[in-house]
């Protein structure tokens, strides 16, 4: 597998029986994907392969997605499970939007300048994401939302947060 792919989704399952997939994905637009000439897919069994997309398209909170050489269900069936990558330089950014991988490890501050540690992971959580941000101390919950999340420098690998009051205390024992 190349180096310069990420994680998109995963295949849930078949979807009719014409080799339709249902597609889970960690990104809310479905663009990246449709500008993806080739995508890789990493199977359950370890092995991977690669392949075009035909065609992509929102459903529910999943996509419908259409490869290359999948005529029917038991094609689509040997796919379930699979890891789907695409190429990082096919990624779409929506405004204001930013993938998990570029933010997973800036240094997080308060609008004060202090420094409140590292973004460890991210939660997904309904309609915000939740950053982890971790010191030597303590672990701190921040909500992904534009009222605490002031700016984000990824140039210079910072965020910049102004926590509600009391958000910072919640942690301590």
């Amino acid at each position: 597998m190349p180096d310069n792919v990420i994680l998109f989704g995963r295949v849930l399952r078949p979807h009719g029986m014409e080799g339709l997939l249902r597609i889970s994905s960690f990104s809310h637009s479905v663009a990246s994907l449709l500008n993806a000439e080739t995508v890789f897919l990493k199977l359950e069994n370890g092995k991977s392969r690669h392949t075009k997309v035909i065609s992509a398209r929102p459903h529910k909170n999943i996509f419908l997605v259409k490869l290359a050489g999948l005529t029917n269900i038991d094609q689509a069936e040997a796919l379930r499970g699979a890891d789907i990558y695409i190429s990082k330089s096919t990624l779409v950014r929506e405004r204001d939007e930013y993938f998990w991988f570029e933010l997973l490890g800036l240094s997080v501050f308060s609008d004060d300048g202090d420094f409140l540690g590292v973004v460890s992971q991210i939660i997904p959580a309904g309609s915000n994401e939740i950053y982890v941000v971790k010191n030597k101390e303590r672990e701190i919950l921040l909500p992904a939302a534009h009222e605490v999340v002031n700016h984000i420098d990824l140039k210079n690998g910072k965020m910049i947060v102004s926590p509600v009051e009391g958000l910072l205390d919640l942690n301590e024992v």
